[in-house]
């Protein structure tokens, strides 16, 4: 097998979670979410086949368009929202997916605690705007506290904390904030880590890495 093949990259992808999971002394479970972004379903159903089960996507109108199809056919599949959500596409995300790693602001909390329904309550991460950058989403770190709050308050299924740190820059640092911040509010899960850093990710507490570009091979 070469790294043309779908299953060599998932191999590969695999091992490297398991070297950091060693490395830092961890022996739980990794999710790995394979971004499928822009990727078409011929794309996917070789990682499929390959075991992969979670999948990301970025806007929900792109997922509705070949999701379905691919659920029906692979129904123990999961789906999960990484791109930011606007508040009026809430609905539709909640019956879509089944993790937003997204939620970033008062007005999407209302959004989806509205759309929420009895055996559809997809997890949620609230996002960080960790390298505080203004083109990014994510609420600021002045501000978590009181997201949190309202998160909580609106009874949404809150399991962690997203970031993706600044590009081109050491991302430990990072890394090791976002844990923190969980740490001191009572949150385990850690959406972190990228095909350039994913490793570096597991090794300071990780529990679900989004990984593209290492598993679909480079976009053209």
């Amino acid at each position: 097998m070469t790294t043309d093949d779908p299953a060599a990259r998932l191999a590969g992808v695999l091992a490297e979670i398991e070297r950091a999971k060693k490395l830092a002394g961890r022996t739980d479970l990794i999710e790995l979410i394979a971004v499928s972004k822009t990727h078409g379903a011929e794309a996917i159903e070789p990682l499929i086949a390959g075991g992969c089960r979670v999948f990301g996507e970025n806007r929900v109108q792109e997922a509705q368009g070949k999701w379905p199809a691919l659920r029906e056919k692979h129904p123990a599949l999961r789906l999960a929202l990484i791109g930011q959500l606007q508040s009026n596409k809430a609905a539709d995300a909640v019956a879509l997916f089944d993790q937003i790693h997204s939620l970033d602001r008062l007005s999407l909390v209302t959004a989806l605690a509205r759309a929420m329904e009895p055996g559809k309550r997809p997890d949620c991460f609230v996002q960080v705007n960790i390298g505080d950058e203004p083109q990014k989403g994510g609420c600021a770190v002045a501000d978590l506290s009181a997201l949190l709050a309202a998160v909580r308050a609106a009874d949404l299924p809150l399991v962690g904390l997203m970031a993706i740190p600044p590009a081109a820059v050491e991302p430990a640092p990072y890394f090791a904030l976002l844990s923190k911040l969980a740490h001191d509010h009572g949150l385990t899960g850690l959406s972190m880590g990228m095909s350039s850093d994913y490793p570096t990710a597991v090794t300071l507490g990780a529990t679900h890495v989004r990984v593209g570009s290492a598993l679909f091979g480079a976009r053209a």
